[in-house]
């Protein structure tokens, strides 16, 4: 069975673009029955902004509740932190001294911040690799990304075919990226995509009241209550992520036919993303109710994670002359 791997980093709250991106996803390929599925929260990765440390504990633990809420199972996958492997960061050590410069400085996200005049730190800069080791320590066949992302996963390619080209091996698995094309682009309440760093979310785990205030601050124009509306508006592109077609074409006709307000649509829309996720919002509570659960969850898959990760990285550092023992004494 081949072996898919993916992670969010613990930088905010997720919200339906993070659902509909990516964890619905997440779930779908470890319901199939075609993957071993491991998921983690990439904490590592969330340093790099210098996040409070009760922000980084906070939107580490919630993501985790995410995770468990959209239907993720510890039965069926794996489910851990990046940050309590810490075979993580020594191969990120290992496989930094052979990764070219270059490579990184072509890096999307390094790029971006140039262009914006910022500076980057050394953890952003080198950011791809410690991605490339989360990817790699576990013999990954695909990861799932959107096309956005694509980028990470061909420079972690690059790495791994670098480390195998310079010690003659075929050591590390060269993973295929799973191209999720059909993801629709999620627009935030101001119509761009939505996205934490634009302030536009709407998260699905939110109290009522502030779900609410999120749905009612989607950008509309100021077409009169009583004129017929264009379907084609930022309501509609949210709604129809949620329902069938029929539901969608009645909602059309609302539109058209006038006397149907924005305000009207966004309380349709609440009720449905209030449906959507019911059973989801619920688990959550009772996850979050359960802390210890939670941590049992984390703490097998912890176990499971680093049994991998830990003999991959002693057979890494036998391949590169490191004739360290330490490992031996371990459990």
């Amino acid at each position: 069975m081949k072996r898919s791997l993916s992670g969010i980093q613990s930088s905010g709250v997720l919200h339906i673009g993070n659902y509909f991106g990516a964890m619905k996803q997440f779930v779908e390929n470890q319901n199939s029955g075609k993957y071993e599925c491991f998921y983690f929260v990439a904490d590592y990765h969330s340093l790099t902004s210098l996040p409070r440390p009760d922000d980084v504990r906070a939107n580490t633990y919630n993501i985790i509740l995410d995770y468990l809420a959209v239907g993720l199972d510890p039965n069926k996958s794996v489910i851990y932190l990046q940050s309590d492997i810490p075979e993580h960061a020594e191969l990120t050590w290992i496989l930094s001294c052979l990764t070219p410069m270059g490579l990184l400085e072509r890096s999307h996200s390094y790029k971006d911040k140039i262009a914006k005049n910022i500076y980057p730190n050394a953890g952003l800069f080198i950011y791809p690799v410690l991605m490339a080791c989360d990817i790699l320590i576990y013999d990954s066949d695909v990861v799932p990304v959107g096309k956005d992302q694509k980028q990470h996963l061909e420079m972690s390619r690059d790495i791994a075919i670098k480390f195998n080209q310079q010690y003659n091996t075929d050591f590390f698995k060269i993973p295929e990226p799973l191209i999720l094309d059909d993801v629709a682009v999620v627009p935030g309440t101001d119509g761009q995509k939505m996205s934490k760093s634009y302030g536009n979310t709407i998260n699905m785990f939110a109290s009522n009241k502030e779900l609410k205030k999120q749905i009612m601050s989607i950008v509309t124009d100021s077409t009169p209550l009583e004129e017929p509306k264009n379907p084609d508006n930022n309501i509609f592109s949210l709604y129809k992520l949620f329902t069938d077609i029929d539901k969608q074409n009645q909602l059309k006709d609302k539109f058209l036919a006038g006397n149907f307000g924005y305000g009207d649509a966004k309380k349709e829309l609440l009720n449905v993303i209030l449906e959507y996720f019911a059973e989801a919002r619920e688990k959550r509570e009772n996850f979050a109710k359960n802390k210890h659960l939670v941590e049992e969850i984390l703490y097998e898959g912890g176990k499971k994670a680093r049994a991998i990760a830990r003999d991959k990285l002693v057979k890494a550092k036998e391949i590169i002359g490191l004739v360290g023992n330490m490992y031996k004494y371990y459990d």
